[in-house]
């Protein structure tokens, strides 16, 4: 029987199972250039840069553009509470201190308390475009401005949105994306960082040629993730997928996207690493869909608003052009998780801590339980649904509403 998902793959279409098979039997290219041109190239054309750096997740290219902004101990850098653990890691191991704003009704960070946080200390603001939608831009960068502070825009979210007609990205001082599992597009680990400050540019690459090359065993684990999630899902609901799935990753068979090292706010013995030419040779194929998936998931999430408004479901507040990456709503958590997943359907939770996931340690985050609270509130009633899903999947999950 199908299984409906938010997480787990979303991204992973037949061909992409099929690609990852075929550069798992050439490993002779998996540290070798010429994907990783084509991915450098796209995102130059994308967002009219002319430099622009890869890396092994989206928090290493955070880390690494807080370093080429010279931004380290003594410094604060503000981002928003809602949020994922490996964000105040990146702060916290480039040598600077977390500071947490709370979040408006789009679950991004609010303009309006913004500026009460900014001190002395704060060389950056780290602007999350949260399930997608961008942030208040405008009265961001105006405070930003006032205070001669960085805006570094995580786009982990957000590739392919767009805000007053300007691409989330090319707004702020600099920008990061992620190419996780679970984020726009996936090579299951990936990141890239861009800047607009030239010399920052130019650090940036020097930062990047440094690194090194991860291990084979850790290409080999990301690109049996697609293939063996092909497999793990059908029999998901079952309980041998599952089995198998955790079983993967205890034999280290598969990696977790966030180690526990990291959960522990500890930083991994290979964080920050260049991003390898086999992950480039499945993003690849992974931009050429970009546009496909962004349409996909504006018009499930359209479909979702319709049917929400007739049950008086609240969800958040979604902007112009969002990229829609989830769809967040605001009810009882417990029952509708429940219900959907005896319909075969597992909706997430993302993010259901204040900062994620679960176990994160608050005290090496930085984070004052009750200092925000509409994050607090939201991380206890927000379920996301998944968007790029087929038309058919979505009224599925609108009957499992209809019937509560």
């Amino acid at each position: 029987m199908e299984i409906i998902t938010v997480g787990m793959s979303p991204n992973t279409e037949h061909d992409d199972v099929q690609r990852a098979l075929q550069i798992l039997f050439m490993p002779w290219r998996w540290y070798k250039d010429d994907e990783r041109k084509k991915v450098i190239d796209w995102f130059k054309k994308k967002f009219d840069s002319s430099h622009v750096t890869l890396f092994s997740s989206g928090r290493s290219a955070l880390t690494a553009l807080l370093e080429s902004f010279g931004i380290g101990a003594g410094n604060e850098v503000i981002l928003q509470a809602f949020t994922c653990m490996v964000v105040p890691n990146a702060i916290r191991f480039s040598g600077a201190t977390p500071k947490y704003v709370d979040i408006d009704d789009s679950a991004n960070i609010n303009p309006d308390q913004l500026e009460k946080s900014i001190t002395k200390k704060t060389k950056a603001i780290i602007v999350q475009h949260t399930f997608g939608t961008p942030a208040d831009m405008d009265k961001v960068m105006v405070i930003a401005k006032k205070h001669k502070v960085f805006v570094i825009e995580d786009c982990a979210h957000a590739l392919g949105a767009v805000y007053k007609g300007k691409k989330v990205g090319t707004i702020g001082d600099a920008a990061f994306f992620s190419f996780g599992r679970d984020k726009i597009i996936s090579s299951v680990f990936g990141g890239a960082a861009i800047a607009k400050n030239r010399q920052a540019a130019q650090r940036l690459e020097i930062i990047e040629h440094a690194l090194p090359n991860p291990s084979f065993f850790w290409i080999f684990q990301q690109l049996c993730h697609p293939v063996t999630m092909s497999v793990i899902l059908p029999f998901y609901k079952s309980g041998i997928g599952k089995i198998l799935l955790v079983l993967l990753q205890k034999l280290h068979f598969l990696s977790f996207p966030v180690s526990k090292s990291e959960v522990s706010g500890i930083q991994p013995k290979h964080y920050c690493m260049r991003y390898p030419n086999a992950l480039a040779y499945l993003l690849t194929r992974q931009l050429q869909k970009l546009d496909r998936y962004t349409k996909v998931r504006q018009s499930i999430s359209e479909y979702y608003e319709q049917e929400l408004k007739k049950l008086r479901i609240a969800y958040l507040d979604t902007r112009e052009q969002s990229a829609r990456l989830r769809f967040g709503i605001t009810t009882d958590k417990q029952q509708i998780l429940l219900k959907a997943k005896q319909h075969n359907i597992l909706l997430g939770n993302w993010y259901h801590n204040v900062v994620d996931p679960k176990g994160s340690d608050m005290s090496k985050a930085g984070y004052q339980q009750g200092s925000c609270p509409k994050a607090e509130q939201l991380a206890k009633t927000i379920v996301n649904l998944p968007t790029r899903i087929t038309q058919k999947q979505a009224e599925k999950i609108i009957r499992v509403f209809n019937s509560l």
